[in-house]
């Protein structure tokens, strides 16, 4: 009996061996199945993704439609080509100052958040220090948390300050708003920096300044601005924030949801077009000046 031990594991062996074999075997086919039926099928992928994404923009494209429509109220059917409209939301005062007043408070804002996004960038790339990663966690908050959160909490901390609402309340509530969206290129980009260029600036005798300027900097350049383009276009477009921080003069986005609550024409489609068309180029600018980088 014990000669006959090792032939019977070895059988046992062998009949594993195949039941794995086969067990893999069987895997193989049904992923090389899956495989060939996608092969087979590359149309129903695409035509799904159309389907999702025609559902996603096509109110926005009706948007688009209706600001060229000749028609005096914002609906179907679409009464003809003009550009009418276009003409009127230029022509129209209270809009052209809203218009400067959301310029003024983007740009200053875009400012502010891109100043303190490269610094809190340069501390986070270069010293250790207790509870940093806190201190990141902490930074994403105002874009992770829901935009009425943020706007209460701010009106709260603004009201307690003594601060009045102006557009100076919505300048800060907006750079908190972008720092994150600020932060994000820069920590990428400061990611890929090779430690041993700035070694090397240290080896010849360069000043701390002097590296951050010629040669940290330059090398950064690019994902800061694409980080101030992507904090303009959400302090241009920003409305649930400004809801709770603006004071007497409205931005762009507030007049027109004045106007919305008692008033649709198509003129409200057409700065709305305008507003979607910067948008839209300010976005790329910025997918731009990242790959250029």
């Amino acid at each position: 009996m014990a000669l006959d031990d090792p032939l019977m594991d070895t059988g046992a062996m062998d009949t594993g061996a195949m039941d794995t074999g086969a067990m893999d075997t069987g895997a193989m086919d049904t992923g090389a199945i899956a495989h060939r039926q996608t092969q087979r099928r590359p149309w129903a992928l695409g035509l799904w993704a159309i389907l999702v994404f025609g559902f996603l923009y096509l109110p926005i494209g009706v948007l688009v439609l209706m600001s060229f429509n000749n028609s005096r109220i914002l609906s179907l059917p679409f009464q003809g080509f003009t550009l009418r409209w276009y003409r009127t939301a230029l022509e129209d005062a209270a809009m052209r100052v809203a218009l400067g007043n959301s310029i003024r408070v983007a740009a200053v804002a875009t400012v502010l958040a891109s100043v303190f996004a490269l610094l809190a960038a340069f501390a986070i790339y270069r010293y250790q220090f207790w509870g940093k990663n806190a201190f990141r966690i902490a930074l994403n908050l105002p874009i992770l948390l829901p935009g009425i959160v943020t706007g209460v909490a701010m009106l709260a901390y603004f009201s307690d300050l003594g601060l009045p609402l102006s557009l100076w309340t919505v300048i800060l509530g907006h750079a908190i708003f972008g720092l994150p969206v600020a932060l994000g290129p820069m920590l990428t980009r400061l990611g890929q920096f090779p430690r041993s260029l700035e070694e090397a600036a240290y080896d010849l005798g360069a000043t701390p300044v002097q590296v951050f300027r010629d040669v940290l900097f330059p090398y950064l350049r690019s994902a800061v601005v694409a980080g101030a383009l992507l904090a303009f276009t959400l302090s241009f477009d920003e409305v649930v924030v400004t809801i709770f921080l603006t004071g007497r003069d409205n931005t762009l986005p507030m007049e027109i949801w004045g106007r919305l609550r008692t008033n649709i024409t198509p003129e409200i489609a057409a700065i709305a077009t305008l507003i979607l068309t910067v948008s839209t180029v300010l976005v790329l600018l910025s997918q731009q000046a990242q790959r250029d980088g």
